[in-house]
C-alpha cells in the first residue's frame, strides 16, 4: 500500500511539478497517511535532476520549497478554520459530556486551554517542525481562535524550516532521496516515545490524585 501511495505522490508531482507539491501537501496536512517523508524529498530530487517527465521542466529547489510552503499554510487554515467554526465551547460540552471516557475532566481542558494560550507562539512554530504534531497543532490554535495573522506566519516560518530541510535533502542525496524516510522514521520514533512517556506520566499523576481524594474521604 504503501509502495502504491508513493508511486502516486511521485507520478502527481511529475505532471504537475509546482502545483503538484502544493497540493500533495495540503492533503498531507488534513491527511497524514500521505508522509511528507515521501512527498518532499523526491520534490528535491525532481528540482535537482530537471527531470524531462516533469510538466514544469524548470522547477527549481527553491521554487519547490515555496510551492511545499503554500500548501503547508494552506493545509494548517483548514484545519484551523474547522477548529475555530467547532470553538471552546462545544469542545467544552464535549468534555463535560463523554471526558470520563477518555479520563479528561474539564480542569484537564481548562489546564490545557491556559498553557496553551501561554505558550501558543513556541507551540505553533515548533510544533510545526516535529513529526506527528506538525497538523495537529492547527487544531489547538483553531480552537482557542489564536490571532489568524500571528497563526499564518509563524505557521509558515515552522513549516519552511521542515520543507527547507527535507527538500534539500532530497536534492542533495538525489536517486537516493529516499533515504530521508529513514531519518524521518527515527526522529518519528522518538517523537512517539516522548508522547508515550507524557501519557503514561499523565495517568500515574491521575491515579495519585484518585487514591488521595479516596484517602481524604475514607
Amino acid at each position: 500500500m504503501l509502495g502504491d501511495l508513493a508511486n502516486w505522490v511521485q507520478d502527481v508531482i511529475n505532471q504537475f511539478g509546482y502545483f503538484g507539491v502544493a497540493l500533495l501537501v495540503v492533503i498531507e496536512n488534513i491527511f497524514p497517511p500521505i508522509p511528507s517523508e515521501i512527498v518532499l524529498p523526491f520534490a528535491g530530487f525532481v528540482a535537482q535532476q530537471g527531470s524531462a517527465g516533469v510538466a514544469q521542466s524548470d522547477t527549481s529547489v527553491i521554487g519547490m520549497m515555496i510551492a511545499a510552503t503554500i500548501g503547508s499554510v494552506v493545509g494548517a487554515l483548514i484545519l484551523y478554520v474547522i477548529s475555530s467554526a467547532i470553538g471552546p465551547e462545544r469542545l467544552r460540552a464535549f468534555v463535560q459530556r463523554f471526558g470520563r471516557w477518555f479520563g479528561v475532566k474539564q480542569t484537564d481542558l481548562l489546564r490545557a486551554e491556559a498553557w496553551f494560550d501561554r505558550r501558543s507562539f513556541v507551540a505553533v512554530l515548533v510544533g510545526r517542525c516535529v513529526p506527528l504534531i506538525r497538523s495537529i497543532v492547527s487544531i489547538p490554535a483553531g480552537f482557542r481562535r489564536m490571532k489568524l495573522t500571528s497563526f499564518i506566519l509563524l505557521t509558515a516560518v515552522g513549516s519552511a524550516v521542515w520543507n527547507i530541510a527535507l527538500i534539500g535533502a532530497g536534492a542533495i542525496l538525489g536517486d537516493q532521496w529516499e533515504r530521508v524516510g529513514e531519518y524521518v522514521g527515527v526522529f518519528q520514533w522518538l517523537v512517539i516515545g516522548a508522547i508515550l512517556v507524557l501519557l503514561v506520566r499523565f495517568v500515574y499523576l491521575r491515579l495519585q490524585n484518585r487514591r488521595r481524594q479516596n484517602s481524604a474521604a475514607n
